[in-house]
Order: structure tokens, then sequence, then C-alpha cells
């Protein structure tokens, strides 16, 4: 029986926790479309360091939330041996095991969701099994962040009836290969981005350049490392003095600051915390950075060709990105920031082709999961009224990446 707080309505838990940021905005936009789709859903947004440490002791302990040590890492540029640690993150996750699903039985027996849905790795066992504990019946459903695994115990667990989201076909192939049930293996069409990517007001671009100091004709990057930003942006920078930069620093101040303070011929525009990355890069025409899931399918999805490194450096989940950018001909992979100009030359030097290739890329995902989400809770037998004017837009596991 529905618990009378609910009123008619279905609960879906969206699990999210601050480590990059890519995993709390993907939580936002689906909560944001959700809720403009009219379905007869009560969104609820859980933090699970909240959850798991809810009276803060790490943080009182070491003065840093635990997201904030992986954050740090991305600010400084210093990656390398992440893939490493991750193991030792995974080792200590399986030792805690138990207490983790004691202290999230405990919350989904008080909170009592109908659908849980984790946007987050590494966890997804202990999600799992304290639902299954606390609230037996109630789907579990993995929506992955990133563009593929990094098996093992990261994104896909194959022996949970885990029902797992795929933005590209070479997920699917993972989770199929790891053993995962294929009904329960869907497909959407791409990363996750916030409706604002899709609902731009129109706007003179060449005027708008020259309002901001930027030559209409002339092509220019904008530079992005996640919210966090990364010391890395003062080497793009310096290497590409000629060049028209947008730079995008997140939160991070002092860097905003040294890059302010770098001289160059060449317009230089420094932008702080923005939401408004949309409409910066809408006036750019190529994008510099790191291959993550969230900024690289912005980029594309903005009709922008990529710049981005593949290296030692590069974290151990965002690799195969880069061999999306190669086998969709969207951008240029290179090792080095050494080697950047080298690839900015080749970006300019065919820019209306490079365009054509990112333009033929369409993401609808944060359209297509929600009627994935519905189709979970169908599949368990509840009777769910669809939204004013619905239509699926999901695609079938054949599409392509």
């Amino acid at each position: 029986m529905k618990d009378p707080q609910h009123d008619g309505m279905t609960t879906v838990d969206l699990v999210w926790f601050n480590a990059g940021g890519g995993h709390r905005a993907a939580a936002l936009a689906l909560e944001q479309v959700i809720l403009a789709q009219g379905r007869p859903w009560r969104v609820r947004k859980v933090n699970l360091t909240e959850v798991l440490d809810p009276a803060g002791l790490f943080r009182r302990l070491t003065g840093i939330e635990p997201e904030d040590l992986y954050n740090k890492r991305l600010a400084s540029g210093f990656t390398l041996g992440l893939a490493q640690e991750l193991k030792l993150l995974q080792a200590m996750i399986r030792l805690t095991h138990a207490t983790q699903v004691q202290r999230l039985a405990r919350h989904w027996a008080a909170t009592k969701p109908d659908l849980v849905v984790s946007l987050i790795p590494n966890f997804n066992r202990a999600l799992h099994d304290s639902l299954a504990q606390a609230c037996p019946g109630v789907p579990f459903v993995t929506v992955m962040t990133d563009m593929a695994d990094h098996p093992p115990h990261f994104w896909i667990e194959p022996d949970l009836p885990q029902h797992i989201v795929c933005g590209t076909d070479h997920a699917v192939r993972q989770a199929l290969a790891a053993g995962c049930d294929p009904a329960r293996v869907h497909r959407a069409s791409g990363m996750i981005l916030r409706a604002d990517f899709y609902f731009l007001p129109e706007v003179d671009r060449a005027a708008e350049r020259r309002r901001v100091g930027l030559d209409e004709h002339t092509p220019t990057g904008l530079v992005l490392f996640g919210g966090t930003g990364s010391r890395a942006m003062t080497r793009i920078a310096a290497a590409l003095p000629e060049t028209p930069l947008v730079l995008l620093c997140g939160r991070n101040e002092a860097l905003a600051a040294e890059l302010r303070a770098m001289k160059a011929p060449a317009p230089r525009i420094v932008v702080g915390y923005t939401p408004e990355v949309a409409r910066w890069m809408r006036l750019a025409d190529f994008f510099i950075g790191k291959p993550g899931p969230g900024s690289l399918s912005e980029a594309v999805h903005m009709g922008l060709p990529v710049i981005v490194t593949r290296n030692a450096w590069t974290m151990p989940q965002e690799r195969w990105n880069t061999e999306w950018v190669r086998e969709r001909g969207v951008g240029v992979v290179h090792r080095s920031f050494r080697t950047v100009p080298h690839a900015v030359q080749q970006i300019v030097a065919d820019l209306p082709a490079w365009r054509a290739r990112v333009q033929a890329v369409d993401n609808r995902a944060v359209f297509e999961v929600p009627d994935i989400l519905q189709r979970v809770l169908q599949q368990r037998g509840a009777t769910l009224p669809a939204a004013a004017g619905e239509r699926s837009q999901a695609r079938p596991l054949a599409s392509s990446a």
C-alpha cells in the first residue's frame, strides 16, 4: 500500500555526489526535464555523501568533503596515478560494503522510494543491495554519465538485476559482454545535458562576439576543464598566444586571476563560474580541454570540433572517449599540450568539414531517459499516466554512438 505522503505520486530518487560535478549536473538536468514533461512523479535528489556520513565526520576530521580530494586533483592538473588510486578506493568500498548497506537501507526504509536511479559509479552494488533489503521489488537503475565503463565494478555490476542506461554503443557492448540481461540494458543517444543546451534564445552571433571583444571572423577557441578548471589551461594559453580564447575557469578563482595576468596579442576572455556555458560555446569555433564526457558532449552538441589529449595523465574512465572522438571524426586527439598549436591548425584549416561531422551527432538523452524510467516502472506492474503530448524518443540498442 502506498504511503499517504505520496498523494498518488510516484517517488523517483536520483542519487548523486559532487566528485567531478557531472553527476550533480545530470541529476539536476533530469529533474528539470521530468518536471517540465508533467510526469506524475515526485523527484528527490539524494546526495550519497550525506546519507553515508550524515554527521560530516570526514569533514570534521580532515577539514574537507570526501569529494574534494578528487576535485582538488582535477584543479591542480595532477591526475597521474588516478587509475591506481581508483583500485584502492574500490577496495575500501568493498571492505565497508556491509556498513554502507546498513546505512542506505535505513534511509530507503524511512523514505520509501518507488524507483532509485544512480548517477554515480563505484557504489552501485551497495545501492542495489540496500534497496533490495529495505524495499523489495523497487527497481534500481544506473544511468552512466561516462561514455564507457572502466571495469570491474565501476558502473556495471553484471551479477545484479541492475538496469543500466548506456549513452554509446561501446557501453552497451560492455554491459552485454559482462553478462547483463539484454532486457535491462537501455540505449540513450548520448550523455545527459542540461535542457538549456536545447532551448537557446536567438542571438546575433557576430554582434555578440564584437560586444565581448572577439573578432567575428577569426576562429576562436573555448578552453574548459570542468567546474574546477585546471592548471593545464595556463599551458594551453601560453602555447596559443596568437589564438583568441575564451577560458572558462569554473570556481577556480586563483586560476582565473593567473590567466588574466597573462599577456597575449590575441584577445583573452577569462570567465569564472558561470551557468552560461552554452552561451560561451555558441560564441566559439572549437573546443580545447580534457575528454570528459560532460564538456565533450556539450561542445559537440553546440557544434564545436574538439581538441583533447590522451596520455598517462588522462583519467582512466575518460580514455575511451578519445576513441569516440576519432571514430566520429569530431576532433583531434593529441598527446601533449605542447602539440596543441598543431591541433588548432588542423581544425582551423578545414573548419566547415569538422563542423559538418560534429553537427551530425544528435544527442537527446536528457529527454529519452525519463521514457526509459517510465518503462522500467511499467514493467514492475505500475500503471502510470504519460505526460500530456509525450512521445518516446528513446533509441533501440542498434542505434549508432
